[in-house]
């Protein structure tokens, strides 16, 4: 057991060999912070345990800020992707019944124009009729009387 306490020893002050001959270690312990660290052992050791303690939960939350970046980029994404197609389903459906309210409106329309001139046309046809009859001396005109006739027939004749 001595001899692989000895063995311990010998690694121990190679590796602290090593570390001291770094050039960065030789230049930290030569500023003030490390000529502080090296008078103050207690805090240099306090100071080592905070950073070896405070290490994993810095490691996790680092992780954690990564991935809810990475999942947040996706779920952006992914929701941005279902935002547009549910708009352009959207835009098919209001464009669809837009469609379809101008096919009802253009029937309404022609049905109108078509029973308007077919309406008219008949009025025309019944109304010449009438003419026509008034003027053999059939029927009587539907629209005048025979007060306003005279002045007019009095006017072409020059009799006052």
């Amino acid at each position: 057991m001595a001899k692989e306490l000895e063995d311990l020893q010998k690694r121990w002050h190679s590796m602290m060999k090593t570390i001291h001959s770094n050039s960065r270690v030789v230049a930290f312990m030569n500023s003030q912070l490390g000529q502080y660290l090296d008078s103050h052992p207690f805090v240099a050791l306090s100071l080592l345990v905070f950073l070896a303690v405070s290490a994993v939960p810095v490691a996790f939350f680092l992780i954690f800020a990564v991935s809810t970046s990475v999942i947040a980029c996706i779920g952006v994404i992914i929701v941005e992707g279902f935002v547009v197609s549910l708009g352009g389903i959207t835009l098919l459906c209001v464009l669809g019944g837009l469609g379809l309210v101008s096919l009802a409106v253009s029937g309404v329309l022609s049905i109108s124009y078509m029973a308007l001139t077919t309406m008219l046309k008949y009025w025309s046809a019944a109304n010449s009729r009438s003419k026509k009859e008034v003027a053999n001396g059939i029927g009587s005109p539907p629209s005048s009387t025979p007060a306003s006739d005279e002045p007019a027939a009095a006017n072409k004749g020059g009799i006052n």
